[in-house]
């Protein structure tokens, strides 16, 4: 074990949670009584660069989402006629709940539900870009010092901390189980908030926890968790994790908004490749101390959404049984329009 994951400790962010075949599209839609278009064009005040010049945008008070920050803070949306005003949700599932119910007109979200919600006809969503995608170090499974848990391998049988049921979490503990040849169909999953997770370690509450930064870094500094293995390895390897979708009406109706968010962001994200212009940031949106800032690990940025990259999401999501049919995500992108 490195020196800096001696130092590391847990869970990095509130990752969606979309239940899984018990939501009905009145659940999922809330009582905001919106539309899907988000509001017209009328109402937003669209100007002679885009159709809709003030965009909400669902967010979560994590690491992901560094880009995004920056490109706020140094008026990349404005240079392309935009004004976005970061909404932070209670959790992600809320996120994508607001905008399919028209609340926000783009979200953050983890791929999973966001799949999901496309795959069981809840809501017709497109990818508008990447966001992250896992790295070494930044995903782990984690577990007490005293425990009797070493390996994958150790893993059968055992209670086993996530973030909530239908999750990229839940999707990580099963991918990588089967990875290693350990069966995970007898593995209890327990829910529990990433903040929680070291707690419910130090208890014996689990025998083990998926922990994400900075929450990972946290866990090992402050309870002492030890590594059991990381998730973001073999076959989950640059494993793409979240992104920012939107309804397909609204990409629709305000492409030119769409193509500007894109661009503005793929300026922020080719910058945020410098750590040092996006470390300072931290403390502030993602609410973390400064020492922390400094040594967690960071995923892996991106803003392009891939469709061969992407597609792996739903084909293991299919594999371990949150979808039943085969998703195609090609047909999900929002493409720029010509120009």
């Amino acid at each position: 074990m490195s020196p800096a994951l001696a130092h590391r400790s847990l869970p990095r962010r509130s990752l969606l949670k979309l239940a899984g075949g018990a939501v009905t599209a009145g659940a999922l839609l809330g009582t905001s009584g919106c539309g899907l278009l988000g509001g017209s064009q009328a109402e937003s005040g669209g100007n002679g660069l885009v159709e809709k010049a003030n965009l909400r945008v669902g967010a979560l008070p994590i690491n992901d989402l560094a880009p995004l920050h920056l490109a706020v803070r140094n008026g990349y949306f404005q240079q392309e006629g935009l004004t976005v005003e970061i909404v932070t949700a209670p959790d992600g599932s809320a996120a994508l709940n607001s905008t399919i119910g028209g609340d926000y007109d783009i979200t953050y979200s983890s791929y999973v539900p966001f799949f999901q919600a496309q795959a069981k006809g809840i809501a017709d969503l497109k990818i508008v870009a990447d966001c992250a995608s896992a790295t070494s170090n930044t995903t782990m499974i984690m577990t007490s010092p005293g425990s009797k848990v070493h390996l994958p391998q150790d893993l059968a049988g055992k209670k086993i901390a996530i973030s909530g049921p239908n999750t990229i979490t839940e999707l990580l503990v099963k991918a990588t189980m089967h990875a290693h040849g350990v069966d995970y169909s007898k593995v209890q999953l327990a829910p529990i908030p990433f903040i929680n997770m070291p707690a419910a370690l130090q208890q014996g509450q689990v025998d083990a926890a998926i922990v994400t930064e900075p929450f990972l870094t946290l866990a090992a500094r402050n309870s002492g968790a030890v590594p059991v293995v990381d998730t973001a390895t073999g076959p989950l390897e640059d494993l793409p994790l979240t992104g920012y979708g939107a309804t397909a009406k609204f990409c629709q109706e305000n492409p030119k908004t769409v193509a500007a968010f894109q661009r503005a962001l793929d300026r922020a994200v080719a910058e945020a490749q410098d750590r040092s212009k996006i470390e300072p940031l931290l403390p502030e949106f993602a609410k973390i101390d400064r020492d922390t800032a400094a040594i967690i690990t960071l995923l892996k940025f991106n803003s392009r959404a891939d469709a061969t990259r992407l597609q792996r999401v739903p084909r293991l999501m299919k594999d371990f049984g949150f979808i039943t049919a085969d998703l195609d995500v090609a047909s999900m992108i929002a493409t720029p329009p010509q120009a």
